[in-house]
């Protein structure tokens, strides 16, 4: 069953319910930000890159620990383009799942292999976004208490079932609003058809005026 048509319905409830995560940024703004998860990929990846590089549009990626141990040069590469750089748990596993040192260790490790590869401080690389989009209360909490910032999404097209590669293009254009925060995946999983969907979405999204910016951006959005 797929669930994409339920995400604009539940997004708006789960956004009052928890405040302290960045769901979208400002909507009197068209800023939008473009976000990728469960990177680094050796081609998943870099065939994204080349659509970034020609459409000069930078984005914000969520990767995965052992991902970066795996892929660290193109870690770098992406990383020296000037894209913005989050944690996404070590292994793809729902936080929910994890004991809280477990927890607090998956991102450890994931810094430390972001911190290694892209040469970057490990403080610096504090943006969360919790595998599946799952998290409780708790989890909140304690990203908190660690001084990590929990990020989620607005537009979730679904691409990891594989719909095709015009319906993700038409359900990101169709619900994309200023202040949306896009994601969509690079990873083993779903990442096959990314470069193909971001090729056509960026220049569809440019066209209606939208400007691309980085999470960071969006917090600072936020907070004045």
């Amino acid at each position: 069953m797929q669930l994409a048509p339920l995400f604009p319905i539940i997004h708006p409830i789960l956004k009052s319910a928890f405040p302290r995560c960045l769901w979208t940024g400002d909507v009197n703004r068209r800023e939008i930000a473009l976000t990728f998860d469960d990177g680094p990929h050796n081609r998943h990846t870099l065939e994204l890159l080349k659509v970034l590089d020609r459409t000069e549009i930078k984005a914000s990626f969520f990767w995965l620990g052992c991902c970066v141990e795996r892929y660290p040069e193109i870690a770098r590469e992406i990383c020296d383009r000037g894209h913005w750089i989050c944690l996404h748990g070590y292994q793809h596993i729902s936080f929910p799942k994890l004991k809280p040192q477990e927890l607090k260790q998956s991102l450890e490790d994931t810094q430390k292999a972001i911190s290694k590869a892209c040469d970057l401080e490990p403080k610096l690389i504090r943006d969360v976004r919790p595998p599946n989009g799952f998290f409780t209360p708790q989890t909140l909490q304690l990203l908190k208490q660690w001084e990590y910032r929990p990020v989620m999404w607005s537009v979730v097209p679904e691409d990891w079932v594989r719909p095709g590669v015009s319906t993700v293009v038409s359900r990101v254009v169709q619900q994309t609003v200023n202040g949306s925060i896009i994601v969509l995946h690079d990873g083993y999983c779903g990442g096959e058809d990314v470069a193909a969907a971001a090729a056509k979405i960026i220049p569809l999204l440019l066209d209606k005026g939208y400007n691309f910016v980085s999470i960071e951006q969006l917090w600072q959005q936020v907070k004045n």
